[in-house]
């Protein structure tokens, strides 16, 4: 077998070495070691069910695989091409077919229930084989061997299809883009979109400006061009990207993707009992049921719409004093934006010289040290995917490495929109030896222009600290077990809980000094702006919310309602949970559903209400900041133990309650939110 650095055992990825004709035979020779070891487990398992000969071979195995299909899959994300693309699908249903066989083994879920049953457990394994038990009847172990056969090829064809409904989407992106030879039609646009511009189209080559659908460009067209048809245009292109409608219409369309997507998770859940698939992804999550879920998003929808209306009254009025007959969909952010500045004497752009790259980001690190006493340092060397990443190792207050992490913090063409956090590599100790984890986090904020820093908005601020959260969450777990260390084993809808958390040092005057600072000058954010963009900060609050509410109902209506015989039904769908909840009504041919990669190509089926039910629980964690400082380091250190270092070893509940000494409370949420309610209903 040729030499192949996706089987070497790497600290880190070895980015520069690895070819996409790498990962079909490296996957192809570790799930045929995988088989190897379950048939000999499956043999012995009856005189074998205790935790070294049983457990411990098993996380050994998955933690090699995991080393050698995080980094292709991480390259298919980042650096998308032909050839990354071509290897990821090939691996995809090879991956799918192992882990559904290891999911439906009965001589192994037999052997972990006796272990679960009498085996000397400490409490961090006994956690790890309920997890891996309930794993085991949620992948069909106890099916008849048909249908185990039917689940198993669902699986294979669900992972086919997310993955397609990803490219769709990535393709549908990179294909709509619209030059200027003059700037005259990008007035209105500030100096740093326009300057975007103008590198993305030296970047391909052109003369002039280019603008695309990346987030960036796309934010400063529909926020700040003055032409009208303009946002007409790119909103229009955003819009119906990989659909039916558009300038792209029926290239790259996702409508059939997402119907035979719901169709098979439908079918899957059935199999195993469920009524719907919203209650089989409910199984792995804090809410109780989809009823509860639905009754949670209605009743804060109840408590904001009255002021959501009003917001909406407002800005549709102050269009009309504007000389705008009718506010459409284009027309929001542009006129939210004028009525902010008309009322707050503030807009994004006033904001960003204050918050560059090289202050936001040591800033950061001054402050997870303040709160959490973990230092931060830069790797000088680094083999990345991109010149623009870069590594740095975390250190706990003793000193030792809790783990490293990368950061992409830019948008480029050919990387997936969006932010997220990965993981390479899991805390693991496997007798002496510790493996730390390793990170990528990765943003799609403004990139540097020319010899400038990169100058971020506040709200490209608030997604970096976003992403900080889930990776803290990840690198300074104390759980030596990967099953449940950082935000494995976490509930789906809890694991939100650090990274909203974290947003919240993006509004406090303490933080915010640590955080900003002129990019030229070097001086702090004006006294008299920073109380205007604190005054800001819920401008059209309860409008956001509903968004939100919107996004949410739709994902669970769309998975507890589905019929095979009626299809996914998206645009009436829409519509219905539109006319509940939603003060600004898209037009007709916007595709929202066919861009809604959280729930189609993300972990978010049936749980994109988790945004919501963890800021609940963030909103009310950062109450007692609040009360005992906010930048207390008792208090960081509490939730620290409490929550960060524990990962997935206790129910999310019982850790929340450990931190903050009673049960979650909603009215801290609906404060932060700007919603004016007198509400004291519990969580």
């Amino acid at each position: 077998m040729m030499k192949n650095p996706l089987l070497d055992c790497h600290d880190l990825p070895p980015f520069s070495a690895i070819d996409p004709n790498h990962a079909e035979p490296a996957i192809d020779h570790l799930l045929a070691e995988g088989r190897a070891l379950i048939e000999r487990l499956s043999e012995t398992a009856e005189h074998a069910s205790d935790w070294e000969h049983l457990v411990l071979p098993l996380e050994r195995l998955e933690e090699r695989l995991g080393r050698a299909w995080s980094p292709i899959s991480h390259l298919n994300a980042v650096v998308n091409s032909e050839a990354l693309r071509s290897a990821y699908n090939a691996c995809l249903p090879k991956l799918s077919q192992y882990h559904s066989e290891l999911g439906q083994n009965e001589a192994l879920f037999q052997a972990y229930q006796r272990l679960a049953e009498g085996g000397q457990l400490n409490p961090h394994q006994h956690q790890v084989v309920e997890q891996a038990l309930r794993d085991f009847r949620l992948s069909g172990v106890a099916l008849p061997p048909a249908e185990k056969e039917r689940f198993t090829a669902i699986d294979r064809e669900l992972s086919a299809l997310s993955s397609r409904f990803a490219e769709n989407l990535l393709d549908a992106t990179n294909a709509w883009s619209k030059p200027f030879a003059d700037p005259a039609p990008l007035a209105g646009l500030p100096d740093s979109a326009l300057a975007m511009a103008q590198q993305s189209a030296t970047q391909r080559g052109l003369e002039g400006w280019l603008l695309t659908l990346e987030g960036p460009s796309y934010l400063a067209v529909l926020t700040h061009a003055e032409d009208r048809e303009l946002r007409r245009e790119v909103y229009t292109a955003y819009a119906t990207r990989a659909s039916d409608q558009g300038p792209h219409a029926g290239q790259w369309d996702n409508s059939e993707v997402i119907e035979q997507i719901l169709r098979l998770r439908h079918e899957q859940a059935q199999l195993l009992g469920f009524a719907h698939y919203a209650d089989y992804s409910l199984a792995r999550k804090m809410a109780p049921s989809s009823e509860a879920v639905l009754t949670f998003l209605l009743d804060l929808a109840g408590k904001s719409r009255a002021q959501a209306e009003q917001e909406y009254q407002q800005l549709a009025q102050f269009a009309q004093q504007q000389g705008l007959a009718t506010l459409e969909a284009w027309d929001i952010g542009y006129y939210a934006e004028k009525l902010r500045q008309q009322r707050y004497a503030i807009q994004q752009e006033e904001l960003r010289p204050y918050f560059p790259e090289t202050r936001v980001i040591p800033g950061l690190f001054r402050l997870l040290q303040q709160l959490f006493g973990v230092t931060i340092a830069e790797l000088p060397a680094v083999d990345g995917w991109h010149p623009e990443v870069r590594l740095f190792a975390l250190h706990g207050s003793d000193g030792a490495l809790r783990g490293r992490f990368y950061l992409d913090l830019y948008a480029r063409p050919h990387k997936r929109g969006g932010a997220w956090m990965d993981s390479y590599c899991n805390r693991f100790l496997d007798g002496d030896q510790l493996q730390t984890p390793v990170a990528y986090l990765v943003c799609n904020a403004t990139p540097p222009l020319g010899d400038r820093p990169a100058l971020f908005t506040h709200d490209e601020v608030t997604t970096l600290f976003h992403e900080f959260g889930h990776g803290i969450h990840h690198l300074l777990t104390q759980i030596d077990y990967p099953e449940i260390a950082g935000i494995n084993g976490v509930e789906w809808d809890a694991v939100e809980l650090p990274s909203q958390l974290l947003e919240n040092w993006c509004w406090q005057p303490e933080s915010l000094q640590m955080i900003s600072g002129h990019w030229e000058s070097g001086e702090p954010l004006p006294e008299n702006l920073l109380q205007r963009m604190l005054a800001a900060r819920n401008f059209q609050a309860a409008m956001k919310l509903a968004r939100q509410l919107e996004f949410a109902l739709f994902d669970m209506r769309l998975h507890r309602d589905y019929q095979p015989a009626q299809g996914a039904n998206l645009q009436p769908l829409l519509a219905e949970v539109r006319a509940a909840v939603a003060v600004v009504r898209p037009p007709a041919f916007n595709r929202f559903a066919h861009g809604f990669s959280h729930i189609f190509a993300g972990g978010y089926a049936a749980g994109y209400y988790a945004y919501k039910w963890a800021e609940l629980l963030s909103a009310d964690a950062f109450s007692r900041f609040e009360e005992e400082g906010v930048l207390n380091p008792q208090t960081g250190r509490d939730f620290l133990h409490h929550v960060l270092e524990q990962g997935g070893s206790h129910e999310a509940m019982t850790l929340f309650q450990n931190f903050r000494g009673r049960p979650p409370r909603i009215e801290p949420l609906l404060r932060h939110s700007g919603i004016d309610t007198t509400s004291t209903s519990p969580a």
